[in-house]
Formats: C-alpha cells, sequence, structure tokens
C-alpha cells in the first residue's frame, strides 16, 4: 500500500477508537407533560441519561406500564463492546502497519459484520425490552400496545413520541469504514496508474517491432 493509504488508514483506526470515548446512539422522548424531554445516551460500557436524572425518570414512567428498568449493570453487551472496539482500532493500526491491501479488505469485513451484528442485537434489545411487559403488576395497560423504540427515527408510543438517532460515536465509525474504505480505494487507483506505466514502454516497443 502507499504511505497515503496507509495513513488514511491509521486515521481510520483513530475514529473507530473515539467510539470508546462519545456516545452511540441517543434516544429522546418528548410530551406534553415533559416539554423539556428526557433522553438517554447509549455508549459502548453504559447508558446514562442525557440530563442527570433522565435515567431515573425514564425508569419510573416505564414501571407504570410494566416495563423493566434499564440497569446498565444488567446489560451484558456493555461488558464486552468496549474490548471489540479495542480490537477493531488495535486491527486497522497493524493493517496500516503492514501496508498489505489483504489485511485492509479482512478489516473491512469484520467491521461490516460486526456493525450488522451490533444493529440487529440493539434491535432485539429494543424488541425485548418494549414487548416484555409485566400486565399484572402495570399501573397502565393498554391491550395490544407495546413499546419498542424505534431503531432509527421517530415514533409514537402513548403520548411520548420517541426520537432514536445514531450519536457522534457511531457517526465515527461510520467516518472510519469510509475513510478505510477511500484507503482501499487510493491504493487501488495507484496500482492501477503503475501498472500503466509500466505497460506503456511495452506497448509503445511491440508497435516499433
Amino acid at each position: 500500500m502507499s504511505l497515503r493509504a496507509r495513513v488514511l488508514m491509521a486515521a481510520a483506526s483513530l475514529l473507530v477508537g473515539g467510539a470508546l470515548l462519545l456516545p452511540l446512539w441517543e434516544v429522546r422522548l418528548i410530551a406534553p407533560q415533559y416539554p423539556e424531554g428526557l433522553g438517554l445516551r447509549i455508549h459502548v460500557n453504559t447508558v446514562v441519561g442525557i440530563k442527570p436524572n433522565d435515567l431515573q425518570s425514564i425508569n419510573g414512567l416505564n414501571h407504570y406500564i410494566g416495563m423493566k428498568p434499564i440497569l446498565p449493570d444488567a446489560i451484558p453487551e456493555l461488558r464486552w463492546m468496549p474490548w471489540i472496539v479495542v480490537g477493531l482500532m488495535v486491527g486497522g493500526i497493524a493493517a496500516a502497519w503492514r501496508g498489505s491491501r489483504r489485511s485492509v479488505v479482512a478489516w473491512l469485513a469484520g467491521f461490516a459484520l460486526i456493525g450488522g451484528i451490533g444493529l440487529w442485537d440493539f434491535h432485539r434489545w429494543e424488541y425485548e425490552y418494549g414487548h416484555d411487559l409485566d400486565a399484572e403488576n402495570a399501573i397502565i395497560v393498554v391491550p395490544g400496545m407495546n413499546y419498542e423504540p424505534p431503531l432509527l427515527g421517530s415514533k409514537q408510543l402513548l403520548n411520548f413520541t420517541a426520537t432514536s438517532l445514531p450519536g457522534t460515536g457511531a457517526i465515527a465509525l461510520g467516518a472510519g469504514f469510509l475513510l478505510a474504505t477511500g484507503a482501499l480505494l487510493t491504493n487501488h487507483r495507484r496500482r492501477r496508474a503503475v501498472r500503466a506505466t509500466h505497460a506503456m514502454p511495452r506497448a509503445v516497443a511491440a508497435a516499433k517491432a
């Protein structure tokens, strides 16, 4: 790989590492009684409220409709996700150091697979969170109603509008993937240019013969 491609790959790896510090996803809730809104920020290792008491307030509201409380320590994915991000970052830096096209392709393929599994797992968690209700002890019961938050976009849940969007950490991950793809394409174009340069003298010699 060219020096430029290696630098791009290293920069992509550092962007991936940014997900360790930045929120991956945000879920916001707005209702007439909460015009200022409530919200959650999902990090690779925890879930916190956007405002100091938001998580506690959301868990209190969930109790009324029979939803389980959101307890970060009880979510196993939050224990191993940081290690996956670290592994991706280290793997990307190793690919940049080696300068091997195959290692970059393998890194991108692994990244895409992990990203797909992560989104599926997040959707599964939201589905179970919104459908597994304790109807016997719920104060408010609406037959046939579930409270699954949207994976992306907005959704009406009773009098709340729930909006789910990627956080800056997810944006950093996406930017890292695109930058690594750019490194691969940059190297591919350079290889084609080198081949064309080497082929030209042979073509001229053949024409003269």
